[in-house]
């Protein structure tokens, strides 16, 4: 049950650090510091889509799946809701490089318009 549980949070982890590439710029605006950690996810997460890599969370959160047994419940939220968007079916290398550059797009955006507004002189 612990390894099961684990494994969730994993899941969750990997959730929110997906969640933090693609909309991390916006959190920047309101808190510009945060641009120092962002900065480094959105690369290593375009790194990760753009080379075919695995994040190390995907063979942790394996190991902890088997070491619980790999015992799947029905209607489980994690299994049934999160985990197929960490892992979509059907996911090819076309698909990886167009997620890849969408998360460049979205988020150099947020930096320019972030970039802009702070130069401007305020009144």
């Amino acid at each position: 049950m612990l390894y099961r549980l684990l494994a969730d949070l994993v899941v969750l982890v990997h959730l929110g650090f997906v969640g933090f590439v693609i909309l991390g710029g916006a959190g920047v605006w309101r808190w510009p510091r945060l641009a120092w950690v962002h900065l480094p996810a959105v690369v290593w997460g375009v790194g990760i889509e753009w080379t075919g890599g695995i994040c190390p969370l995907t063979p942790w959160e394996n190991w902890l799946r088997a070491r619980a047994g790999g015992v799947v419940y029905e209607g489980d939220f994690v299994e049934r809701y999160l985990v197929p968007v960490l892992y979509p079916v059907g996911l090819t290398r076309t698909t990886q490089v167009v997620l890849g550059a969408l998360v460049l797009v979205v988020n150099g955006a947020a930096y320019v318009w972030l970039w802009h507004n702070r130069r401007k002189p305020r009144l």
